[in-house]
This record gives structure tokens, sequence and C-alpha cells, in this order.
């Protein structure tokens, strides 16, 4: 029976960029699919309790940063503490993963995927600017063009998957779930491997 983890995610998460191509190691190193589920975390957040970085208590603020400070250097991935486009509107990237997705497959996704979160957190390109992500998309070897016109169809797809998400109980990203349990960010990576090698 094949290995499938749900992976569930915003595409702007630098959570989500400092695990991701950890995460996809593990996929190959244990034969495991992935579903790949870009999901909307303002809602999520409204459901689970969460609020947006800039709303959150100056405490939570500060040690934020220091946290992304200290596992940026622990798993050696550049990392802008600040980028100049955060946050923006991640609804555009979101659909177009899952067209890619849907049309090339879940490989193809997870390379979007990671090309988009490095975009946003390592090189200062704006994820919220359509053309900026068909040209993202281009060059993983992607349509972007066909892409970006396929995105808007996907959009009840997406609501599907926050939905999914808000009734699994998934409240921060990222979050993978194995077999029924939740893994809630990129520091339990170790626990979902522990899980696939089972």
């Amino acid at each position: 029976m094949a290995k499938v983890v749900d992976y569930y995610f915003s595409p702007m998460s630098p959570w989500t960029y400092l695990g991701h191509a950890r995460f996809n190691a593990l996929l190959a190193r244990y034969g495991a699919q992935v579903k790949v589920k870009p999901a909307d975390y303002g809602k999520i957040f409204a459901a689970s309790g969460g609020v947006p970085v800039k709303q959150r208590p100056v405490q939570r603020q500060a040690y934020r940063m220091v946290e992304l400070r200290r596992f940026r250097d622990h798993v050696g991935l550049p990392l802008n503490l600040e980028p100049k486009f955060f946050p923006v509107p991640t609804e555009a990237a979101a659909l177009l993963i899952i067209a890619a997705d849907q049309q090339q497959g879940a490989s193809a996704a997870m390379n979007l995927t990671g090309a988009i979160l490095r975009a946003c957190w390592a090189e200062e390109r704006n994820i919220g600017d359509a053309p900026t992500l068909a040209h993202i998309a281009g060059e993983q070897g992607l349509n972007g063009a066909a892409l970006a016109e396929a995105a808007p169809q996907m959009r009840a797809t997406y609501e599907g998957y926050t939905q999914e998400a808000i009734e699994g109980q998934v409240f921060g990203a990222p979050t993978y779930i194995f077999e029924g349990e939740p893994f809630w960010g990129q520091d339990r990576l170790d626990f979902l491997e522990r899980a696939l090698a089972r």
C-alpha cells in the first residue's frame, strides 16, 4: 500500500520554505506520495484562532525573528528575514500550484512550490504578481502562460483544500498529515520520518 502524505501550506510561509526541500527528500527516501494542497490560511486562522504576523504581540513577532534566523542557519538556506514583498496575497500562487498539479502532476507542483517559496524568501520577487508567477513557472520548465490561464478554474479546488484543512484541525503551515496523524511545522519532520519508516 502506497504511503501518502497530505501537504497543507501557504506559498508565502517561511516555515514551509525552510522545510520544503527536506520534506521532498523524505518523500523520495521512503517512496511516499504527496497530495499537494495549498490552502487559504486567512480562513484557517479565522477558524483556529491564529492571527497574521503583523497583528501578533510584539513578543511573538520578536521571537519569530529569532527562530527564523536560528532555523535558517541550522538548515543552511538563504532567507531574507524581512523580504521586500511580504506579506502579499497568495491566492494566485496557490491556484498556479494547483493547476500545475492537475496538469503535470505532484512532482511538478512540488518543484513549482519550492521555486515560489524561494522567490519570496531568498530572491526578493513578488509572488503576488501574476507575470512574476508565470515567469517562475517557466523557469521550472512549465508553460507559465497555460498555467496562468488555467489557474482561475482551480478556485473551487483551493476552497476545498481550505475547508478540508479546517475540518482536519489544521491551524499552521506547513502541516503534513500521514495516516490521519498531523505533523505541524518543518521542525516536526523528524517525527514524520519516523512515521514513514514504520
